[in-house]
């Protein structure tokens, strides 16, 4: 999926906008990424949230893309578009807001879904940003997991993509899945592309 969406988007374009998951279920994936014959000068990686850590501290999202795929291909530098959470939350999400301010819609948003139903650092009784106009970027103090500082991007920004994908492994998982498609009304439920999600659970693909 990722391959054919960046095959159309460079197509059409000559730009793929790819936005990242983090956490340790696309590891895989991305690794497999790194032999993927391609146009890797059109490509343009965001992430749709970071820990608020060190810039290089091994836990951030950006240092598990980076470890797993992106320094073993030749994306431009200039064209990885890290959330500088070092800033700090707030500081960061701003400054996310206005590198973000130029970027349409999203070719491909790639998710993934917690056992509570998060997902990037969107988390169950915090602000979603699901209203249209809503920022861009959020600041989050108070994820469940360490680190409890964090910053991601809203459900509406999320949303403003032609495809999203989430990612979803590991039997903890299933009662979320279930939930979600029964309608429940878990952060999952608030990213709404105009095309509808795909979920791609333990081998899977189910149309959402």
């Amino acid at each position: 999926m990722i391959s054919l969406a960046a095959e159309q988007a460079i197509a059409g374009s000559g730009v793929f906008r790819l936005v990242l998951a983090g956490g340790n279920t696309p590891r895989a994936l991305y690794e497999r990424l790194r032999t993927l014959k391609t146009n890797w000068e059109a490509w343009h990686i965001y992430f749709g949230d970071e820990r608020c850590l060190p810039a290089a501290d091994s836990e951030r999202n950006s240092s598990m893309a980076r470890d797993a795929w992106l320094d073993h291909v030749p994306v431009p530098q200039k064209q990885v578009y890290a959330i500088p959470a070092e800033m700090g939350a707030k500081a960061a999400a701003a400054a996310y807001a206005v590198t973000l301010k130029q970027v349409g819609e999203f070719d491909l948003v790639l998710l993934g879904l917690g056992e509570d139903g998060h997902t990037a650092s969107l988390f169950p009784g915090n602000d979603l940003g699901q209203g249209v106009g809503s920022p861009v970027a959020l600041p989050v103090f108070d994820a469940p997991k360490a680190p409890a500082e964090r910053v991601s991007l809203s459900a509406w920004r999320l949303s403003q993509a032609k495809q999203v994908l989430f990612l979803v492994t590991g039997e903890s998982k299933r009662e979320a899945v279930m939930n979600w498609r029964a309608g429940a009304h878990i952060p999952a439920h608030a990213i709404t592309p105009r095309l509808g999600v795909d979920v791609l659970a333990e081998s899977i693909l189910l149309e959402g």
